[in-house]
């Protein structure tokens, strides 16, 4: 591992929350950080802090529910004192391969270094303030609440408590621990303004002539992800207590290496390597790399193995099991009023965010997703009726909150797409156990849907009634984003129930459907046929292309085994252009690497690496791409992009949708040697290869499950019995 490769860094605070600041987070916890030596703003937010409604009511519209929003939380401001201006050799950083986050400086002769992560075995966040000459860190801590809650201080404790008008309780602590000088309860006035626009409370904690201070910072809310308890637990009050005085007990150090291990023991198991970056551009802050590299000024593939990673980072960081799931920003958001809710939104989004999980080896990560439809479906099949009647199975609304409260325009198939990451699940990991408990139920109750939804057309076809691509067009039957992710349900449904073999009437009526399916249609122009009729406009470059649903992340067009289909998809791609928003710019990377066009791809992932600094909300060419801090920019952040971005990595350098291991199927030319480990395939397999001069050097495939396999790179073809835990090499 080289040092600082897998670092982004600064030598300036951050000034903008959104472009600059950098995250940390250790699953339900998030937080961003400025780095400002003046006064240090610590923004942090909890998964389950929700407005809007925990409950569907009956006889609402479509339109009538109350979603609510994802509701920042609070921040932790921490008085230094020490003036930019006369501040001396700054650094800002965040290392992905630790999960740790600092700050370093001089001021006034004292070299002053912050260190910052969030744990997830301890469940809090950490930070440290400490100085290279004793007795120099002296100022104090506000805690300030987004929601007007009252903050008291007791000893050195901050605590925050509220109740939301939903019923959500939630509370924030931070305990403050010194070594040498003297801490002590601050009560006094803060200026009216600040540059963050919060309430800042006047009671702190001031520290005096210290030479440590620490931070341990919980918060929590009474979310429980159980719809028979309408969502409500106990206060966190005693959770949060537990959580805060538990890491109290610990050295720094001790805190740390823990985090360390249990970070690393996911973060570790994948790695890239697709050249090297010249060490005077490695010398440069990540804004100037991105600055170069969008005017095309430098080669910088270190930069590009960073933004990779970085997806997974983020991944980590605001996904862990029994948790909720990563939404429209992962777990950071400074807003009670975040673009589009900061919800879970149904149509692509939510959906993208979990792409990279199984390829990149985070299986674990992608739980909380897998979670949360569970949790859902008894609310959802309520929902569904009251709009569709009496039938089985259930679906969502495109806007959707934490206890499944759905808003805005239905989205018929959007149950069948969450369906599909239930089945990757298994695909990927092969556990029986839990494709029969978890993923088959879920599975069968969406086919039933449709099984009760589909048209029933007088020559037998079987169209949606009620389609829209998302997000343009108009609605109507038999649109092919539709059609495509019931194809995918019905083929995933037919594979699980062959893998348990005891549901073979059902299995059976399933293929019957799936046969008289209306197919995909060629059109005109030789484009996909985005609707049942021939109407696409070859001028239109609209930023979703939803008919590609089947090449990806679906799998009904591949280039070998339904090469027109293939074809007409690239005819559209090609119409639809490669200036877009940043995560539509993350879909396109995986559509051509499916189309084994790495050039294609690459120049995609370049075009999403466009360093970006606006905010507002942009649809046209202006604004795709990455901000400073690396977040994708729709405009504004939406973390899909970072997410859509890594598993496009991961399916330029390996593909198994097909039944077989395909080995750098889209390599570019700009990636002539490289090497990547721990790249996940279906079947239970992981894969590491080598490659130099664009060909394939060392391959090994590690067996997971046992199973047999087949491997396949350039015109060669190796199959072969597996045993689990045994690894094979390929002689190339």
């Amino acid at each position: 591992m080289v040092p600082g490769r897998l670092c982004l860094w600064y030598d300036q605070p951050a000034k903008t929350w959104m472009t600059e600041a950098l995250p940390i987070g250790n699953g339900p916890m998030g937080a961003m950080l400025l780095g400002d030596t003046e006064v240090e703003r610590v923004q942090f937010n909890e998964i389950s802090l929700w407005s809007g409604s925990r409950l569907a009511v009956a006889g609402r519209g479509d339109e009538g529910q109350d979603l609510g929003a994802y509701q920042a939380f609070g921040d932790v401001l921490i008085h230094l004192g020490h003036d930019f201006s006369n501040v001396t050799r700054y650094r800002r950083e965040l290392d992905i391969d630790s999960a740790v986050h600092r700050v370093t400086y001089e001021y006034d002769g004292v070299r002053y270094e912050r260190t910052a992560f969030a744990s997830h075995p301890d469940g809090v966040i950490v930070m440290e303030i400490t100085a290279d000459r004793p007795g120099t860190c002296t100022g104090h801590i506000r805690l300030a609440d987004m929601h007007g809650a009252r903050i008291d201080a007791e000893g050195n404790r901050l605590r925050s408590v509220g109740k939301l008008a939903n019923g959500f309780e939630y509370e924030a602590q931070v305990l403050v621990l010194h070594d040498k000088g003297s801490i002590g309860i601050r009560r006094d006035e803060p200026p009216a303004a600040n540059p963050w626009e919060i309430a800042v409370p006047p009671v702190g904690i001031a520290f005096d002539r210290c030479d440590r201070v620490t931070l341990i910072l919980g918060a929590g809310t009474n979310f429980v992800q159980d719809h028979t308890r309408e969502w409500l637990g106990a206060h966190p009050h005693a959770s949060i207590t537990k959580r805060v005085d538990s890491a109290a007990k610990q050295s720094v150090k001790a805190l740390l290496a823990r985090h360390g291990k249990d970070y690393q023991a996911l973060f570790r198991r994948f790695s890239l390597n697709v050249g090297s970056t010249p060490p005077e551009l490695l010398a440069k802050t990540t804004v100037a790399r991105l600055e170069a590299y969008l005017h095309n000024q430098s080669v910088d593939p270190d930069l590009e193995a960073l933004f990779c990673q970085f997806g997974r980072y983020l991944l980590i960081s605001c996904s862990r099991p029994g948790s909720l799931p990563a939404n429209l920003q992962g777990v950071w958001n400074d807003s009670n009023e975040p673009a589009w809710a900061g919800d879970y939104h149904s149509n692509i989004n939510v959906e993208m965010n979990y792409w990279p999980a199984e390829p990149a080896n985070l299986a674990e990560c992608h739980r909380p997703f897998i979670d949360y439809v569970n949790s859902i479906r008894e609310v959802s099949r309520l929902n569904t009726q009251r709009k569709y009647g009496k039938v089985r199975g259930w679906t969502v609304q495109t806007m959707n909150n934490a206890c499944g409260v759905s808003f805005w325009k239905w989205n018929p198939p959007g149950s069948a797409w969450y369906a599909q990451h239930l089945w990757e699940h298994f695909a990927f990991g092969r556990d029986r156990e839990y494709l029969r408990a978890t993923a088959y139920p879920v599975l069968k109750e969406v086919c039933q849907f449709w099984d009760d939804r589909l048209k029933r057309r007088p020559d037998g076809t079987l169209v949606t009634p009620d389609g829209w691509s998302p997000e343009h067009g108009p609605a109507e039957e038999g649109v092919t984003y539709d059609q495509m992710i019931i194809h995918d349900l019905l083929t995933n449904t037919i594979e699980a129930a062959d893998v348990l073999g005891d549901d073979k009437e059902f299995r059976d009526h399933v293929a019957g459907l799936r046969d008289k399916l209306l197919k995909p249609k060629i059109g005109r122009w030789g484009q996909l046929q985005e609707w049942e009729a021939d109407k696409d406009d070859p001028k239109d470059n609209h930023r979703h292309v939803s008919h590609l649903f089947g090449l990806y992340p679906g799998r009904q067009i591949t280039r070998a085994g339904t090469p027109e289909l293939a074809e007409a998809a690239r005819v559209s791609l090609n119409a639809r252009g490669d200036k877009s928003t940043g995560w539509s710019r993350a879909w396109k990377i995986n559509f051509w690497a499916r189309l084994w066009d790495g050039d294609r791809a690459y120049t995609m992932l370049r075009n999403l690496l466009t360093v970006v600094r606006e905010t507002k909300t942009i649809y046209g060419e202006r604004g795709a791409g990455v901000y400073p801090n690396l977040f994708d920019s729709h405009p504004p952040f939406q973390i899909d992009g970072n997410f859509g971005a890594t598993a496009g990595y991961c399916e330029m350098l390996v593909q198994s949708h097909t039944g077989r291991i395909h080995l750098l199927p889209a390599l570019p030319k700009a990636w002539p040697t490289g090497k990547v480990t721990g790249l996940c395939a279906r079947g239970g397999f992981e894969v590491d290869i080598s490659w130099d001069d664009g060909r394939l050097t060392k391959a090994v495939i590690h067996s997971k499950s046992g199973l047999p396999c087949r491997a396949v790179w350039g015109d060669k073809i190796r199959e072969f019995d597996t045993k689990a835990g045994e690894s094979y090499p390929l002689t190339l």
